[in-house]
């Protein structure tokens, strides 16, 4: 294995390659056992549709291998989520080389909190905002007088890209520690940029949400902000020695 002191460009892309191929084969490998209970999965993901829609309403599907592909895309997002912890460690051990001082100590309390404000992410989008979503999506039907008939594969791709980009943006105050000890930002640096990362989040907000309803971009948006303030506390928190 590649010395953590000293690491050539070269060596930075191979040792990027081996990580991406162990967090692949981790995904992968959880998919394959979650494909077992794609059912079970299948069920607590569509939960949230399921309450808001009129009784005797379902999903539908429109194509013959529309239900196989669903467990496929259901097996692999469930795979995501399970073997986060091994990606984030995967992710720390590529970044750990730049990082300023003795590190290597907060690799248990990196992968545990980068893994938490992941799944937390995706579980508070599941939670309160699909809900939220879809009331308000299938309201709009009922004013125009539509019975609504969701396909099953629009419905996971909605909800795919909602809990992803949400799990991913939970993210911002890991992503703030590892580019305050690179040397890339500090806290100073955060709160004069305040007033501009407002506006880049609700521009976030707008583009990772899939419809251009303003409901769910200010689900997204509102979290980023408390995010981004945290993260200002993360980065004095662990800023470098001045």
């Amino acid at each position: 294995m590649v010395s953590d002191s000293y690491l050539t460009f070269t060596e930075h892309l191979e040792e990027l390659r081996w990580c991406l191929l162990r967090a692949l084969a981790a995904v992968i490998v959880a998919s394959l056992a979650c494909y077992f209970f794609a059912d079970a999965i299948f069920a607590f993901m569509v939960d949230p549709l399921k309450q808001i829609l009129p009784p005797g309403q379902n999903l539908i599907g429109t194509t013959v291998t529309e239900a196989f592909f669903t467990e496929i895309k259901v097996s692999f997002l469930a795979g995501v989520l399970f073997s986060s912890p091994f990606v984030f460690y995967e992710v720390w051990r590529f970044i750990r080389p730049g990082l300023i001082g003795n590190e290597s100590r907060l690799v248990i309390p990196f992968v545990l909190c980068a893994t938490l404000f992941f799944l937390g992410g995706a579980y508070f989008c599941y939670r309160i905002v699909l809900p939220v979503a879809f009331s308000y999506f299938i309201e709009q039907y009922g004013t125009l007088g539509v019975t609504p008939a969701i396909r099953l594969g629009e419905y996971f791709t909605f909800f795919f890209r909602m809990v992803l980009a949400f799990g991913i943006t939970f993210e911002l105050p890991i992503i703030t520690f590892v580019l305050v000890r690179l040397g890339v930002w500090d806290h100073r640096f955060m709160r004069r940029s305040f007033r501009y990362a407002v506006i880049v989040i609700f521009i976030l907000a707008a583009f990772l949400t899939p419809t251009p309803d303003i409901i769910n971009q200010l689900l997204l948006a509102v979290p980023m902000l408390l995010l981004y303030i945290l993260s200002i506390g993360v980065a004095y928190i662990w800023r470098k020695s001045e």
